[in-house]
């Protein structure tokens, strides 16, 4: 994801042999969502963090940072009120005894590309993550890289970890296990474009979104956290779910976060950020609907007014990486995007905000027009 595209629509221009066109809200129907900085405790932005996940946690937001954040964001999670204020220093990570003679242990020891995050539906100190850059750590071992050879995506396997919040505010790394896509899913090798959504649905089914394959189209998957899951060390293969996304023929619009939404009558959905084309995606789990696309335009609040610079200032990009359902509203947290972030650059108020790459929370109200 290096370069920016703007999502044209046109009547036919997504047909792709199969016949499936994604619905887009129209331009009068975007979505206008208010961010607020996040803040430390001192009243100070949060400076580079790179968010890559939001979740619902004890009345409140966690959020993670990959391996590109400054130094104090990395390795562990952060917790902040919906008002925008972290509560503390976060929750810091460690592996566990049993994973240092694991074939992953010098990666995720050295500071690992850490994506996307999900809580525990059954057990809120347990928490998941995935890797995705491996390209820069040193090659496994002879034996572990046969072991792990049969990816079907990248050459060094793409792992979902396991954490545990144990004593002393410490996540332990507990568990690890690569994942598997079949040869024929055609995901190809793409070591920063790979998962970047986590999200929990009915019956423990975790829900992963890959930012593109081969065709350069995102695709979801899934897997079954089930009881036996974590007693093996094995490749964890994935189901392709039948849920149809968006079809495009020019371009990158990847997956970058989700959430799973259930309506009253039980409908069920992923409610997903495409970072490239600021939208969100409203995707039917049963399959039925084609999805919806709807456009958001994004503001970063305005501290002091001024002439001209009052309240909120519209953004050039926000580049949203996080998505929270927590009740009826939509949290949203962006992933400062280095190349296009100073872009955003408007009022003075917000300069040094966005020269320090700090992230902005937003949040929407969650409409039942969505699922129409």
């Amino acid at each position: 994801m290096k370069t920016r595209f703007i999502l044209i629509l046109v009547v036919g221009s997504m047909l792709l042999g199969c016949g499936e066109i994604a619905t887009k809200a129209a331009a009068n129907d975007s979505l206008k969502a208010y961010g607020h900085w996040i803040t430390k405790p001192s009243g100070q932005v949060m400076v580079d963090p790179q968010p890559s996940g939001l979740k619902y946690w004890r009345g409140g937001l966690l959020t993670l940072s990959d391996r590109s954040a400054a130094v104090e964001h990395r390795l562990r999670l952060r917790q902040l009120s919906t008002a925008a204020q972290l509560v503390d220093d976060g929750l810091p990570m460690v592996l566990s005894t049993s994973l240092l003679n694991s074939c992953f242990a010098a990666y995720l020891g050295d500071n690992p590309d850490l994506e996307a995050l999900a809580v525990d539906p059954q057990k809120d100190t347990v928490f998941y993550v995935v890797t995705e850059d491996a390209s820069y750590s040193s090659p496994m071992s002879k034996a572990c890289q046969l072991k792990y050879a049969d990816t079907g995506s990248t050459d060094y396997p793409i792992l979902l970890i396991r954490l545990e919040l144990l004593a002393d505010n410490q996540l332990t790394m507990t568990h690890v296990r690569p994942i598997q896509f079949q040869g024929t899913m055609q995901i190809g090798d793409f070591p920063n474009d790979g998962i970047e959504a986590l999200a929990f649905g009915q019956d423990r089914q975790l829900y992963l979104g890959i930012e593109k394959d081969k065709n350069k189209q995102a695709r979801l998957f899934s897997l079954t956290l089930n009881d036996t899951f974590w007693q093996s060390q094995e490749f964890a293969p994935v189901s392709e779910l039948a849920a149809k996304l968006p079809l495009f023929e020019h371009g990158n619009h990847p997956i970058n976060g989700m959430d799973y939404y259930q309506t009253d009558q039980g409908a069920e959905f992923l409610l997903v950020a495409a970072r490239n084309d600021e939208s969100l995606w409203i995707v039917d789990l049963a399959a039925q609907k084609e999805a919806k696309i709807i456009a958001i335009d994004f503001y970063a609040e305005i501290a002091t007014n001024s002439d001209g610079c009052e309240a909120y200032e519209s953004m050039d990009n926000a580049s949203i990486e996080g998505v929270a359902v927590v009740e009826q509203t939509l949290w949203l947290v962006n992933d400062p995007w280095k190349a296009v972030y100073l872009n955003n650059i408007q009022c003075p108020q917000n300069r040094e905000n966005f020269q320090q790459f700090a992230p902005l929370l937003f949040s929407l109200p969650i409409q039942s027009a969505w699922f129409e």
